[in-house]
């Protein structure tokens, strides 16, 4: 075991610390990301309406495989609360059958981006959009778990869900049963949030194991009659895809979900690699090298039939503020997830629902940038609007086409502030009026500024001809230069008639 781990020393982290010392941080770290990871991967996993055990299978290849890539050193990957709503949809639609292949075609795809060098390109995304993207999702999810709260099945879409609450609250009330499962997720969710704040607490037991812990023993003491999650086994729950899964890759729906499944995860991964180097002062992250580790990690799951993986910041600043200094820590804590799988997967079955609704309502409240959205409506008010527009898109439509809007919505705009245009007249002091005036147009010609550029020509005096000079543009698309050329021709043809008029009349 010491020499295997001390092949990742120097990985990340301080240099020149001594084997015993690394081993022991690594160690101990990996032990807090584990018991971080537990309550996270079943959750994730029932949220998304497949088997518990699919989640921690998705933790366990997370460490194992993606852990042992290199990419970023103390970022730590699994099932993510960022793609709940996305599996859920893809799950009810196409089965869960066919989730291995969703996952197994993104996760080559990722493998096909970093090969190509496409991973750096991923911090290009407008930071409104995953804002706005992870907003919507949250959105979703916890307008989904509250159902769950309640032991009660949701509704299919994020509309529907949210309309329906009014209801769900008349039948809560109405229910001692529901109100019972109501009690122990908002009891959660409470520990949730005060559980930081007691730090001795907190260094012994991360905040979703305590909260998952005393909900349960609760549930248990109380002998409360609330839903339990369900448990099949760790080899009963891995289903690889077959022919006919792969015969679905036809349908136009499921190459849209492949795609947002690459887009988002990968998306995701990036950018919380990019938050991580801000945590620490070892080893920046190669987007590349790690957009291939996680493509690899999404390949092996899906030929698992599990669920799909990203970095997850939650965990990776757990290991970071624990102390991890290599790899080792999130290769470790993926074998505590493989040893917890097999020897204790009955411990699952304890387990409130209404408790892992209330560790993902938690979580899905964190994905909105409620703290960021008041101060970029001040600075940035595009962006802003953006933000708002991409998670409402989520809301209302789904994932990909919600995540599509932004992006061309950021486009869009990117396109129109980059695209000033000036004229520039010279010759309005010829007294006279013989000579024709010289236009020069500078900046960015393109078809989002031709209304404004065609109201400025067309202020100019329609006694006089014009000159045009265009080699002040940086760029001109096509509709401009020709809309620019007919003008010219036009104004000046008609200058020139009304001249010959002019002359035949006589004095």
């Amino acid at each position: 075991m010491r020499n295997l781990l001390d092949r990742f020393r120097g990985a990340g982290g301080t240099s020149g610390s001594s084997g015993a010392g690394t081993f022991r941080a690594d160690f101990t770290a990996s032990l807090v990301v584990f018991l971080v990871a537990v309550p996270l991967c079943v959750g994730v996993a029932v949220a998304s309406g497949v088997p518990a055990e699919l989640g921690l299978i998705t933790g366990i290849v997370g460490g194992l495989v993606t852990g042992f890539l290199p990419g970023s050193s103390l970022q730590v990957s699994g099932p993510a609360a960022g793609l709940t709503v996305l599996v859920y949809e893809a799950v009810e639609q196409y089965g869960v059958a066919a989730l291995g292949v969703l996952v197994l075609i993104s996760g080559l795809l990722q493998l096909a981006m970093g090969a190509l060098g496409l991973g750096r390109w991923f911090r290009a995304i407008s930071v409104a959009v995953v804002q706005g993207m992870l907003a919507g999702i949250g959105l979703v999810l916890i307008a989904g778990q509250l159902y769950a709260l309640a032991d009660a099945k949701a509704p299919s879409s994020g509309l529907d869900k949210i309309f329906s609450i009014p209801g769900l609250i008349g039948d809560v009330a109405g229910s001692a049963d529901a109100l019972k499962a109501v009690a122990v997720g908002a009891g959660t969710i409470v520990v949730l949030v005060l559980w930081p704040r007691f730090r001795q607490g907190a260094k012994v037991l991360p905040a979703p194991l305590a909260a998952v812990a005393l909900a349960t023993a609760a549930t248990a003491i109380f002998d409360l009659p609330i839903a339990r999650v369900e448990v099949k086994g760790l080899l009963d729950a891995i289903q690889p895809p077959g022919g006919s899964e792969f015969q679905a890759l036809a349908e136009v729906g499921v190459i849209g979900t492949v795609l947002a499944f690459t887009l988002i995860a990968s998306a995701e991964s990036l950018f919380s690699a990019a938050a991580v180097d801000r945590l620490h002062d070892g080893p920046r992250t190669d987007y590349d090298k790690e957009l291939m580790a996680q493509g690899a990690g999404n390949a092996v799951c899906g030929v698992l039939g599990a669920l799909p993986m990203t970095a997850v910041i939650v965990r990776s600043s757990a290991n970071v503020s624990a102390g991890a200094k290599t790899k080792a820590s999130r290769v470790l804590h993926g074998v505590w997830l493989l040893v917890f799988a097999v020897l204790f997967p009955s411990a699952l079955g304890v387990i409130p629902v209404a408790t892992l609704a209330g560790v993902l309502v938690h979580a899905g409240w964190k994905l909105i940038p409620t703290k960021d959205l008041v101060p970029l409506w001040r600075a940035h008010r595009g962006e802003a609007i953006i933000l708002i527009i991409t998670a409402g898109a989520i809301v209302i439509t789904n994932m990909f086409e919600g995540v599509i809007i932004g992006l061309l919505l950021a486009v869009a705009k990117t396109a129109w502030e980059t695209s000033h245009v000036h004229v520039e007249v010279s010759g309005r002091e010829d007294e006279e009026g013989d000579k024709p005036l010289h236009v020069r147009v500078r900046g960015n010609a393109t078809f989002l500024r031709l209304p404004k550029l065609l109201d400025e020509l067309e202020g100019l005096p329609h006694e006089r001809e014009v000159e045009l000079d265009l080699t002040g543009l940086r760029h001109v698309d096509h509709a401009c230069e020709m809309a620019l050329a007919t003008w010219t021709e036009r104004h000046n043809a008609v200058v020139k008639r009304g001249a010959a008029l002019e002359e035949r009349v006589p004095a």
